[in-house]
């Protein structure tokens, strides 16, 4: 079975979506700064189970459309477009996993659609639910000006720095946040003063062996538009705004069947908070299945690790 590439209009914007497989539905949503391609491991082994496997490059991302304005990246924007792509897709619901900001928008869209939404994944990020990550004000409180979500604030600046040369950002970006990464431990990601958001992170010696070459040619061909940062970096720049968006949610559980996994390198485990969060994720997902940490594994989850992934994924869709 080949991947289909096609065009799929939600919500006025055009995404572009990879497909493969038919039988019940399941989404695959990317994170920063990736693409459908962050999921090439994933299409044929579920696809080969059963499932139609589709993953979209999300708002503003790669092949998909760019919103015109910052606040059309709000989370209930981001919810927006998965539950019209469900729709549009012919499904009457479907499995959602998310990596990275593809978390919060799977475990937002369980949350507040669990009518669509028969199971969901979260890789690396874990539930907070309704806002899906802290506050950039509680963020500086922490970690300062210089932590990247901060940094990604100004309008313009991580964008053009990004941008300058998408082959090296990515290079660096991918192995310092993988298990391959120079930091023994996960640590955040803090940009040293007078440094660029790039020069922050160290050339690699040499690309590790998830990460091939070919890979990185997708990848950089996916950020090769002076803009491509731009719609990616405006997730961020939204934060704030998603706290006051959904507080009328606050207190709203995750009703239905959920996996959550992260590798033990991967730098969400070094964020304050988060080993308190996960002890809470049984009172904030109660049918929470596992909370699989895989020893050695970096941020790029289904990248680095993609058999334990796929074991893990067919586990929970045949058991739901």
């Amino acid at each position: 079975m080949d991947l289909k590439h096609h065009h799929v209009e939600v919500n006025g914007l055009r995404l572009h979506v990879a497909e493969q497989g038919e039988g019940p539905l399941v989404l695959l949503l990317h994170g920063f700064p990736e693409s459908w391609y962050s999921w090439r491991h994933q299409f044929a082994p579920l696809a080969e189970a059963g499932y139609r496997v589709v993953a979209p490059d999300q708002r503003g991302y790669a092949r998909s459309d760019r919103a015109a304005s910052v606040d059309e990246y709000s989370l209930p924007h981001l919810v927006g477009d998965i539950t019209a792509l469900i729709t549009a897709l012919g499904a009457e619901g479907a499995v959602v996993v998310g990596h990275d900001w593809g978390a919060p928008v799977a475990w937002t869209t369980a949350l507040l659609r669990p009518d669509l939404v028969r199971g969901v994944v979260g890789l690396s990020v874990p539930p907070l639910p309704p806002v899906g990550m802290p506050s950039i004000e509680s963020s500086r409180a922490i970690y300062g000006d210089r932590y990247y979500q901060a940094y990604f604030q100004e309008p313009g600046r991580a964008d053009a720095e990004l941008a300058a040369d998408p082959a090296a950002t990515l290079r660096r970006l991918l192995v310092t946040a993988s298990g391959d990464g120079p930091s023994p431990e996960p640590v955040p990601w803090i940009v040293p003063e007078g440094a660029t958001i790039v020069e922050s992170l160290p050339e690699p010696p040499e690309l590790p062996a998830w990460l091939t070459a070919e890979d990185l040619a997708v990848f950089t061909e996916d950020y090769s538009a002076p803009d491509a940062f731009t719609g990616p970096l405006n997730w961020y720049r939204n934060i704030d705004r998603n706290q006051g968006l959904m507080a009328a949610f606050q207190g709203l559980r995750i009703e239905v069947p959920a996996l959550y996994m992260v590798g033990d390198r991967d730098m969400v485990t070094a964020l304050k908070g988060v080993p308190e969060l996960r002890e809470m994720l049984p009172h904030i997902v109660p049918k929470l299945r596992e909370d699989i940490t895989l020893p050695g594994c970096g941020h790029w989850t289904q990248q680095e690790r993609p058999e334990e992934v796929n074991t893990a994924l067919l586990d929970f869709l045949r058991s739901i």
